[in-house]
């Protein structure tokens, strides 16, 4: 295929030749012609794995096999209908570091891409000096000297072999590369957000829970006490009142350590200080509603929208295109060269038309022997292309493990919450009769002990539940790639 594009341009030559009389200038059209057809080295082909028609995964719990809208995907966090959350995110992208770090690596690969560009243009260089010598007075040139001395140096080198343009490509595929990586940024920080988001929701509600059964225990607590000073019970029940309320409250310290650790996570991916959003998060709220259904359509949609994919079958074309630039060497590199400038032995002529120099003339180079370095240098970005491509393919089974995973975890999350839920019912009814039969006097205490503290421990797992379900979909939308639109693709080009 490549010897018949060639074959094409040559054939051009046979009208052009006819006008023109210089062999030095059909050369130079022959060489200029050739310049535009000829790229060494393997075309990128883009790769498309194999994929199941759907997920394994049995979807359960409002999951469903609808299309994804790339609309809604891209903004998954308005689902949860959380005003303050949705701000969060807002000033995420604005006040992130790591997005900022991002941004700077795609003004950086964009530079690079320019350089390579500037190499299909011819260059211009000038110069000037004015230097003073002495010479042996038995050499040719006794004595002191002046040599005044300025002009333009031009060259070009033509890139015959598309050894140039291989390398843009390698360059834009690598530009590419960093826009995928800012995306997959992206993705993984508006996700972190929002699971820490959760996470100090969830951390609210069970202080809230535990808050609530404290009071209940305290409650208990000094119903017994007045009763053992009455003296209708003995000190031994006193004591298992407080046993259990004192357990609560030792409780209290560690959620307050869990919570504020993760106001200030929060605080450190928004771009703040720790210990900022203390006062801003003061106050208790609950925990997000999850809504009714959720689609996740087909395996295919998800290799759409995921930026480590993207990013991965990026650097595979980046990693082919490098193969062709190495292949480049192993041909011969024309490069037209001129100058012209003044010289002059004295500053008085050194502006006159006598003073004139130039050169003018094609050049050839070739790298004949170097030992095999330049088959070398072939054979391993060939290397580099094969695990490229092998990367490539361990990023698709990886991301559909790690949706596989999730709408498990997303199904079966929902029936150990219900499961939860009635169990808790169930607790806080215990805890009611357990009470009025003490009060009746028809079971002791133990029994009211053993209630209010399953009440505890299943209300607390309930709390947990409820915040690992939502981070459980958070994780589903960062699976399914969620979090990029173009806008992002405008703050790159600021």
């Amino acid at each position: 295929m490549r010897l018949s594009a060639t074959e094409t341009c040559l054939g051009r030559w046979d009208r052009i030749g006819k006008v023109l009389i210089s062999p030095i200038t059909k050369v130079f059209f022959i060489v200029l012609i050739l310049s535009g057809c000829i790229k060494v080295g393997p075309d990128y082909t883009k790769v498309e794995p194999k994929l199941p028609p759907q997920w394994n995964t049995e979807l359960a719990g409002g999951l469903t096999t609808s299309e994804l809208q790339p609309a809604n995907l891209a903004h998954w966090w308005t689902t949860l209908n959380d005003p303050e959350l949705k701000a969060l995110m807002e000033r995420t992208v604005h006040g992130n570091l790591d997005i900022q770090i991002a941004l700077g690596r795609i003004r950086e690969a964009r530079a690079l891409r320019g350089i390579s560009r500037a190499d299909l243009f011819p260059t211009l260089d000038a110069s000037a000096s004015a230097i003073k010598s002495r010479g042996s007075e038995n050499s040719l040139t006794p004595g002191e000297n002046d040599l005044y001395s300025a002009g333009f140096d031009a060259g070009w080198e033509l890139d015959i072999f598309g050894g140039a343009r291989r390398a843009i490509e390698a360059a834009q595929a690598d530009l590419e590369v960093a826009q995928e990586d800012l995306h997959a940024t992206m993705v993984s920080l508006l996700a972190e957000v929002a699971l820490n988001y959760v996470e100090m929701r969830t951390f609210q509600t069970r202080l809230s829970v535990t808050e609530a059964n404290i009071k209940t225990q305290q409650e208990t607590y000094d119903l017994n006490s007045s009763m053992y000073e009455a003296g209708m019970i003995n000190e031994l029940v006193v004591q298992q009142s407080l046993r259990i309320l004192e357990s609560s409250h030792s409780q209290i310290p560690t959620l307050e350590t869990g919570l504020a650790a993760a106001k200030n996570r929060l605080a450190v991916l928004l771009g703040m200080q720790p210990g900022k959003l203390h006062g801003e998060f003061g106050e208790y709220r609950p925990l997000p509603v999850l809504p009714a259904t959720m689609a996740v359509g087909i395996p295919a949609d998800t290799l759409r929208q995921r930026p480590d994919i993207r990013k991965a079958e990026r650097y595979l074309a980046a990693q082919t295109a490098r193969i062709g630039v190495a292949t480049a060497d192993l041909y011969p590199r024309f490069r037209l060269m001129g100058t012209f400038g003044l010289e002059s032995l004295h500053g008085d002529d050194f502006l006159q038309w006598d003073s004139r120099t130039w050169s003018l003339g094609p050049g050839v180079s070739w790298k004949i022997f170097h030992g095999g370095a330049i088959r070398q240098n072939i054979e391993m970005w060939t290397a580099r292309q094969e695990q490229a491509l092998i990367q490539y393919q361990s990023a698709v089974l990886k991301a559909q493990e790690e949706v596989e995973n999730t709408l498990t975890a997303y199904s079966k999350e929902q029936l150990r919450r219900d499961s939860l839920s009635r169990a808790s019912s169930a607790a806080q009814r215990a805890v009611m009769l357990a009470k009025e039969q003490y009060k009746a006097g028809l079971v002791d205490f133990n029994n009211v002990l053993d209630a209010e503290r399953s009440l505890l421990v299943l209300e607390d797992e309930l709390a947990r539940s409820n915040g690992a379900m939502i981070s459980n979909l958070v994780r589903l939308y960062k699976a399914f790639g969620g979090g990029w639109t173009k806008q992002v693709d405008e703050e790159e080009a600021k």
